[in-house]
């Protein structure tokens, strides 16, 4: 009997009966992932006789000709096919492209999270795909970086939670196979060079780093990818202690771990730490990789290093062992029901859409020209990215993978800023004009001040694109273009109040932007709803309540600027700038106002193993219905190593009406309080503990915990 065809029996039952009956070269044929568009046609079509274990980015009749070549392989075994499901099924023209996941992250929202990633399982299952190269559990600390979209922020506390509520999503309904990446401390490399060398110490990686992969591996995430970099110059593609003897053995991890895009070949040809493709697909292999993105030579090479006794016949079981279980678990063996392609961009989904864009959106400033009166005759909309839904995508959609299209035509329904401006307040309203290009002035920006200056209002919509974002694509210089801040100035200078709208990849300069517009709304990438979220914003039809997951530089130079830093600068700022950043993390106001008292912990003296609760008042002051996110924060007032003048250790997001006071309550693990020690061991120390809680890391009241 063929116990892996019995239903009844666990995925891990299923997968130890048919790894037994599989042949060596079915074995390592399933860890391999192939690109349907990066091989030459016919040995493309000879790896889809055999029957290897993944492939990627294969849509419509090219995922169907796979399904239906490995159905006649001897086993039958089905691929997982897998997709950058980013933000959204974005790679497929028609799907819900959600805000990206930096603009997701400043809504503060778990259950909003957990609702978009459940929505993207089932576009994506309904498409006829298997896994999702997402959710990006990086830190973005260093905005050079060009992946720093991809990520929630820069604490590693919310990126841990968002990442947990967004696996949970995906694999809640058993359609798709999520996938934490990229492992670890990608973005954190040396200058903020994508693919470069990480120096950090396994203390600090412990400390800041592997937390959010922990919570990944607790939300039961069925696979984990390799990044590109190095730790302190050992590739995390060859690193054994990272892979192995971290992920696996000490977290416990028991799904599957992918290199990312032909990292195996990468240690030959760019980081030289293998001599040739045989000697890294070893590497790989023997550190823990269970499967290969994309360097199809490492089947042929792992054969033979098996054969020569070079590799273990157990090290192979282990990896296929590990890919099955994860195909069994999601039912590909069992005729598998998918939803309905119904489901692919339905009204549902971009209602969720709209609800996740409007938490997105945070209000930076307001000197009480938002929201905009009904008597507004008049609104120039200006700016490159007024209407440019590429920008407001982002990047990972059908713009710019796998095949990139700079004249694609997005189906279904989208609203750039200039579109939400001219549904929310009647096109008669609208006056538009460009002003400039990103890079270029297009000759337009006399024509935008001659708007400004026949309308009520100015809005702005400025901010960067996708040639200065993504793999490949770092800034040394993360200023406003010039083209930009001429336009902005030149806008300012008509004694209109301009309203400026960021649509942007990532944080930028914006210090003019704060001293001279009347208001300033950062959007980041929020998707096919992002630009009637910003009108509706602006039109006061939602209280604003996101706030920001990462800091903004004051320049350039002023890099990394993360909220939560060590005690001990000397004078705790540069000489030629004025303190602390632009903005900051957990910044973000309200068309209302919260006034917080009564902190109280429900023990003031703690052991090392209690959970505790932080309890205090919000009273909502003003006139409207808002939600706000309340922070709880920490400081560790004396310890053994150093650690952050202030730290996020909670955040609970509460609707409270106008008038109205509630009693908020946040569950504090003291067990959250622990360091990393110098010998990479992991404790609570005795002593006092400074307990804040606020709006943000600039205001808060605060109490002391003892723990004994």
């Amino acid at each position: 009997m063929k116990k892996y065809t019995d239903k009844t029996l666990s995925p891990s039952e299923r997968a130890e009966d048919l790894l037994k009956r599989m042949t060596l070269e079915e074995k390592v044929g399933q860890m391999l992932q192939v690109s349907y568009n990066a091989l030459n046609p016919v040995d493309y079509e000879r790896y889809k006789k055999r029957g290897i274990g993944s492939f990627l980015h294969a849509l419509g009749k090219e995922r169907d000709d796979i399904r239906k070549k490995s159905a006649k392989t001897r086993l039958g075994i089905p691929p997982l096919l897998g997709i950058d499901a980013i933000h959204g099924h974005a790679l497929l023209n028609g799907a819900t492209v959600f805000p990206s996941q930096l603009a997701m992250s400043c809504s503060f929202n778990r259950a909003l999270l957990f609702e978009t990633a459940r929505a993207t399982a089932l576009e994506v299952a309904a498409d006829g795909l298997d896994w999702t190269f997402s959710p990006v559990l990086c830190i973005a600390r260093d905005l050079r970086w060009g992946r720093v979209n991809e990520t929630f922020g820069e604490d590693s506390y919310l990126v841990g939670e968002l990442g947990k509520a967004v696996i949970t999503g995906y694999e809640y309904d058993g359609n798709i196979i999520a996938c934490a990446k990229h492992y670890i401390a990608y973005g954190e490399a040396t200058g903020g060079r994508d693919a470069y060398d990480s120096p950090v110490t396994e203390r600090k990686i412990r400390e800041v780093f592997l937390p959010p992969f922990k919570k990944a591996v607790e939300a039961g995430c069925g696979s984990v990818m390799t990044a590109y970099g190095s730790i302190d110059a050992l590739p995390l593609t060859a690193n054994k202690r990272m892979l192995t003897e971290i992920l696996k053995d000490e977290l416990g991890f028991d799904g599957f771990v992918v290199t990312d895009w032909e990292n195996v070949k990468s240690l030959v040809h760019k980081q030289r730490a293998a001599k040739d493709i045989k000697d890294a697909s070893y590497l790989a292999v023997e550190a823990g990789n269970d499967m290969s993105m994309n360097t199809h030579s490492f089947y042929k090479y792992v054969l033979e290093l098996v054969r020569e006794g070079k590799i273990s016949k157990e090290r192979i079981d282990d990896s296929v062992r590990r890919i099955l279980k994860a195909k069994f678990r999601i039912g590909l063996f069992d005729d598998k029901e998918r939803p309905d392609k119904s489901v692919i961009g339905c009204e549902n989904h971009r209602k969720l859409n709209l609800a996740i864009a409007r938490e997105s959106m945070v209000l930076l400033k307001n000197d009480g020209v938002l929201p905009l009166k009904d008597n507004v005759k008049k609104i120039a909309v200006v700016g490159p990215n007024a209407d440019s839904i590429r920008a407001q995508f982002g990047d990972w959609t059908f713009f710019s993978h796998p095949l990139p299209s700079a004249i694609a035509k997005p189906r279904g329904e989208y609203h750039t800023v200039l579109d939400g401006m001219r549904e929310v307040f009647g096109g008669d309203k609208i006056i538009f004009e460009k002003g400039c290009d990103i890079f270029g002035h297009g000759g337009g920006i006399e024509k935008a001040v001659d708007a400004a200056k026949r309308a009520d209002a100015v809005v702005c919509v400025i901010g960067d694109c996708l040639a200065q974002n993504g793999e490949y694509r770092d800034r040394a210089n993360i200023d406003l273009t010039d083209p930009q801040t001429e336009l902005v100035s030149r806008l300012c200078d008509t004694g209109k109040k301009v309203i400026a709208v960021l649509v942007n990849c990532k944080p930028l300069c914006i210090g003019m932007l704060k001293e001279r517009c009347a208001a300033v709304i950062e959007t980041f990438n929020g998707g096919a709803m992002g630009g009637l979220a910003a009108a509706e914003l602006i039109a006061g039809r939602f209280n604003p309540s996101g706030k920001l997951s990462i800091s903004f530089p004051q320049t350039s130079a002023q890099m990394p600027c993360y909220y939560n830093h060590y005690h001990g600068w000397h004078g705790g700022q540069y000489v030629d700038l004025k303190k602390d950043s632009v903005y900051t993390f957990g910044d973000g106001l309200s068309y209302t106002e919260y006034a917080y008292s009564n902190l109280k912990l429900s023990k003031k003296t703690a052991c090392k193993d209690d959970v505790i609760e932080v309890s205090v008042d919000v009273k909502n002051k003003g006139g409207m219905d808002g939600k706000e996110t309340v922070m709880l924060f920490v400081n560790d007032v004396v310890s053994s190593v150093l650690t952050p003048v202030i730290e996020l250790k909670g955040f609970r997001k509460v609707f409270i009406k106008a008038g109205e006071t509630k009693r908020v309550t946040i569950k504090l693990n003291i067990d959250d309080l622990a360091i990393i020690k110098s010998d990479c061991t992991r404790e609570v120390e005795s002593g006092d503990f400074e307990i804040m809680v606020g709006a943000n890391t600039r205001t808060y009241l605060k109490t002391v915990l003892k723990v004994k």
